[in-house]
């Protein structure tokens, strides 16, 4: 127990992150600190699962710390990475709506702590408080934002203006500094998943922008070194 709250150890580190994301923000530190108990906390090693393709939706879930793969496989047994997320972000949201089964799966690239919400204890939250259901779907909103973007890239960008685009993304929302993308649980084919393009492609023009010191490389660290050039070639 925490001495000072005579709450169980987890739930005020878990209430912290959640005051931080809009979507709980609307019922308020009471609230959220409810919220927080009627979950589960748990913390995972990079590589492992959280959640597969086609498992049943039954929670909300919020990263509280480290970085996810969201993979899609195919009836082939091809993986295509479609999104990272990070901090803050939620995830599992499309299959609370539905009732179908989830649509990927989720995989920790590094070590992760992870809330899990019921999606009843969610409807309740809902029916409480009106305005949570304002920000679920503003959250949809802007997945269906990020979802048409990703699409325009494919129609309107070459191979080189993606790449150098989810650079600065990855730089922006997941690297070490503004300009240095370090992600050791991300592959070269993760990053020509998340373009909609093969690996040895991306190699090639990965290899192109550090021949135009755009860019430099180390394993797998990439360093931006001229992030205006790089801004212009994603059409930033």
């Amino acid at each position: 127990m925490n001495a000072r709250s005579g709450l169980p150890y987890e739930v005020e580190p878990v209430a912290a992150v959640l005051a931080e994301i809009p979507l709980f923000q609307v019922l308020g530190e009471s609230g959220i600190r409810s919220t927080a108990r009627a979950g589960v906390a748990r913390r995972y090693r990079s590589g492992q699962i959280i959640f597969h393709q086609g498992d049943p939706g039954e929670s909300l879930y919020v990263l509280l710390d480290g970085l996810v793969k969201v993979v899609f496989t195919t009836e082939h047994g091809d993986e295509i990475v479609l999104n990272m997320l990070r901090r803050g972000d939620t995830f599992g949201e499309m299959a609370l709506l539905d009732g179908s089964p989830r649509s990927a799966s989720i995989v920790t690239a590094r070590p992760s702590w992870v809330f899990a919400l019921p999606r009843a204890r969610l409807l309740e939250l809902m029916r409480e408080h009106p305005g949570l259901a304002d920000e679920f779907l503003r959250l949809l909103g802007r997945m269906v934002r990020r979802l048409t973007g990703q699409a325009a890239d494919l129609a309107f960008l070459d191979l080189g203006g993606r790449l150098a685009k989810l650079l600065l993304q990855l730089a922006d929302k997941h690297g070490r500094s503004d300009d240095v993308v370090d992600l050791p649980g991300l592959t070269q084919s993760d990053l020509a998943a998340l373009i909609g393009a093969s690996r040895p492609a991306v190699n090639r023009a990965l290899q192109s922008l550090v021949s135009r010191n755009l860019i430099s490389v180390q394993g797998r660290t990439i360093t931006l070194l001229d992030v205006a050039a790089l801004r212009k070639r994603g059409g930033l």
